[in-house]
């Protein structure tokens, strides 16, 4: 299991032969949490609030990993 923290909240992910699955996403006060799965290896959660948005990326593909992308507007 990985934890992945932002500014919106924390997801915390399993890598595995199959892909990546989600375990929980805990949104921090304000941010609202959803997620998508276009395909087994690739995850995204995404933390919602009204001028900030934390989209954390996991993957499998080219090897197990996650990414945090912040923007505020």
């Amino acid at each position: 299991m990985y934890t992945v923290p932002s500014e919106g909240g924390k997801a915390t992910v399993r890598f595995g032969g199959n892909g990546v699955c989600l375990v929980s996403a805990v949104p921090s006060q304000g941010f609202t949490v959803t997620t998508s799965q276009s395909a087994p290896e690739t995850l995204t959660v995404t933390f919602s609030a009204s001028r900030h948005r934390s989209e954390i990326t996991a993957t499998t593909q080219p090897r197990s990993q996650a990414s945090v992308r912040e923007v505020s507007f």
